[in-house]
């Protein structure tokens, strides 16, 4: 009896670790599916808390790019010496949400017809930006430009360029209105910022 109970919890394992190796891959494999979009769209806190927010995005992440030099610091990108532009990699699922359907809410996430500027924030780090990863994005987001025309009274400003280097921002910038939703600029730039795109339904409402 005793042998029997030991060959069954012994089966029992097995069966676990089969499936647990299975989970396992299974998400592996979802992982290398994701595409990444790069964009810039004023101060990347706020561009990261919308795209969190959006269906079929997996992650987000805060960063650097466009620039001439290596591994900038924020302070460094601050000063407006590194050429680098504030933005966020948006990891997303291609089978929920299409490349095209993220720059959609791109546009209505920011204003491209300000020049180096967001509101109350200017600089040539927060400049509008897509860079792109491939040609394929480089066609869409020419295309989208020309669709978007009609949105905005102003020409669009939106820097077109590909992807040359990403720098992975200090990690306090990462998931910064999650982490700190008290602070002013969250307060009263971020949070009515979601609260529109919620109400238009661009992002969903995680309350």
């Amino acid at each position: 009896m005793k042998r029997i109970s030991i060959i069954i919890v012994m089966m029992i394992f097995m069966i676990s670790s089969i499936a647990f190796g299975q989970k396992k891959g299974n998400k592996s494999m979802s992982n290398q599916e994701l595409e990444v979009a790069t964009f810039g769209g004023g101060c990347f806190w706020c561009v990261e808390a919308v795209f969190e927010r959006v269906e079929g995005v997996r992650d987000v992440v805060s960063g650097y790019a466009g620039g001439h030099t290596i591994n900038p610091t924020y302070k460094d990108v601050t000063r407006g010496d590194t050429g680098h532009a504030e933005v966020c990699q948006i990891h997303f699922d291609p089978n929920e949400i299409t490349y095209e359907e993220i720059l959609k809410v791109f546009w209505q996430a920011h204003d491209p017809t300000t020049l180096n500027r967001q509101g109350n924030d200017y600089g040539t780090q927060y400049r509008s930006a897509i860079y792109y990863h491939n040609k394929n994005q480089q066609l869409s987001a020419e295309s989208a430009i020309l669709d978007a025309k009609d949105m905005f009274k102003d020409p669009i400003t939106t820097e077109v360029k590909p992807l040359d280097k990403f720098y992975k921002a200090e990690v306090y910038h990462q998931d910064y209105f999650k982490n700190n939703p008290n602070v002013p600029y969250c307060t009263f730039v971020i949070e009515p910022k979601l609260k529109k795109l919620k109400k238009e339904g661009t992002i969903w409402d995680d309350k």
